[in-house]
């Protein structure tokens, strides 16, 4: 581990960072497309309505079709509990046909925690003093990938950096290859991460190549608020984040860099969480009308307590926390306003929270989740330090006790990584995604990544309960042959399952 030299000039990096030029030929007359008085009008002029108006826009979510600003303010103004019911039945529905029966898992791997902002929600904010600062090296980045890939079983990572010159594109891509390189044994195979994605600051065209050149999976960038006068209070003006639009378009410019799949979310419990949904649509309206191609994923967590963080005990920004029973209402929300799209759910929240809501939607979720630098390699994800972390967790489950846990309702984890070695990208994922053909790949490849997994990672009692899971999972492929899988496909998936119960690796369809 090491401490970055702060006599590097934050000052003079940060005006060489923003390049205007990039973000304003998106906007139309100066503006930007979040129109704060529009939002709030479409939401104050819905009204509650009848059960047979949910039914119909619930039909086109069904139809996996993008609801618009209307349709979704007005299933905001629902109020009848049984109504509701049904939303959530839909979303589940929804989420069942884009993607099957199945939650996909990931890590989120720290690498550097130095940051010249100072949003004043975060830990790694640049004026908190007690936050312990550091950034890894290539060799201790190999350390956590090792746990990561050979000890856990994780197949993806989210790699998250601070904003900061020594965690620029340069160590962003460095740091992308390096995970990608380490293979380690198992008990009965291999284990390496197989996909990495990226948590980092909004980046420029240039550096946007750099990540796309080795190899980067999803580039997510939260615009923790889409409220322009609360987003200007949080981030202070003299800092890389005080720049709304700098950030607001940076998945224009990963578009425009080759990036083929995009992240974004919100930091609910910042501004009242009604306009932050509109704001999550118009966001993806506006990616979908410009390129084609909506969210790879939506992410949704709520503030948690940070080191020294002045705005969690503020008693002007509590009234904005989002209590339970509306958070679940957020995910479903989301879930049926923009159907196609992957659903993220973090160990931020309880153990009790997630086991709800990733039956309203959500399609990924994290476990043996840690965030302080370099915490993988030190063998403790039970422990959390306020001060080596950018927030507290509220699910502290390892992988097994997770994949156990969904086993037992019957679900399967996938870590199949394939459709972005097939090209089954961007555009290309979004048509079978919103035709309902990708989830035919899907359940095949996690049918042979849980056996992987099951094999070299999985406890005694977990891995009872996957092997019935799987033969759930083989026999509904089975008696879908021919009409949905080809006789030729089918086979093909069992020889391969066959190889993998074997100790090979890394097949996919």
């Amino acid at each position: 581990m090491h401490q970055v030299n702060k006599q590097v000039s934050e000052d003079s990096w940060i005006n060489k960072v923003i390049k205007p030029e990039e973000f304003e030929k998106h906007m139309v007359d100066g503006k930007d497309f979040i129109d704060d008085d529009q939002i709030w009008e479409t939401i104050n002029n819905a009204e509650e309505p009848s059960k047979e108006r949910v039914r119909e826009i619930l039909a086109k979510s069904l139809d996996i079709k993008t609801l618009s600003p209307d349709e979704l303010a007005t299933l905001i103004k629902v109020k009848d509990p049984q109504v509701w019911q049904e939303m959530y039945e839909m979303a589940d529905k929804v989420k069942r046909k884009v993607y099957d029966n199945r939650i996909v898992t990931f890590a989120p791997l720290y690498c550097s925690n130095y940051c010249v902002n100072n949003c004043l929600y975060c830990g790694f904010r640049s004026e908190n003093k007690d936050e312990k600062r550091l950034a890894l090296s290539m060799e201790e980045l190999k350390k956590e990938v090792e746990v990561l890939a050979g000890q856990i079983g994780h197949k993806r990572v989210i790699a998250v950096y601070g904003e900061h010159p020594s965690s620029d594109g340069d160590y962003i891509a460095e740091t992308i290859k390096t995970i990608y390189s380490v293979s380690v044994k198992t008990k009965k195979g291999h284990g390496e991460i197989r996909r990495v994605n990226v948590n980092a600051a909004p980046l420029c065209v240039d550096d946007l190549r750099k990540l796309h050149e080795v190899g980067i999976g999803t580039y997510q960038v939260f615009q923790e608020t889409y409220h322009h006068e609360t987003y200007r209070k949080l981030h202070p003006q003299n800092t890389i984040k005080g720049n709304y639009p700098w950030r607001l378009y940076v998945h224009h410019r990963a578009y425009e860099a080759g990036i083929d799949d995009v992240a974004i979310g919100v930091l609910f419990g910042l501004y009242d969480w009604k306009f932050e949904v509109l704001g999550l649509l118009h966001h993806a309206i506006e990616l979908e009308t410009k390129f084609g191609v909506g969210p790879h994923t939506i992410s949704f967590p709520r503030i948690t307590p940070a080191s020294n963080s002045p705005l969690f005990n503020e008693a002007d920004h509590q009234k904005y926390f989002v209590s339970d029973e509306d958070f679940k209402k957020i995910v479903c929300l989301i879930r049926l306003a923009v159907p196609y799209t992957g659903l993220i759910i973090t160990a931020r929240e309880t153990k009790e929270i997630r086991d709800d809501v990733l039956f309203v939607g959500c399609t990924q979720t994290d476990a043996s989740t840690v965030i302080g630098i370099g915490g993988y390699s030190a063998m403790d994800s039970k422990k959390q330090n306020i001060d080596e972390q950018q927030f507290m967790l509220g699910d502290t489950r390892t992988l097994d006790e997770l994949i156990g846990d969904l086993a037992k309702r019957g679900v399967i984890t996938s870590f199949c990584t394939s459709g972005y070695r097939c090209g089954r990208t961007g555009d290309q994922i979004m048509d079978m995604l919103k035709s309902g053909h990708e989830k035919h790949f899907c359940k095949l490849n996690a049918i042979l990544t849980y056996r992987e997994w099951l094999d070299d990672f999985a406890s005694e009692e977990t891995k009872k309960a996957g092997e019935e899971v799987i033969k759930k999972e083989i026999a509904q492929v089975k008696a879908q042959t021919p009409t949905v899988f080809s006789k030729k496909l089918y086979d093909t998936t069992m020889a391969y399952y066959e190889r993998i119960s074997n100790g090979e690796r890394d097949l996919f369809i």
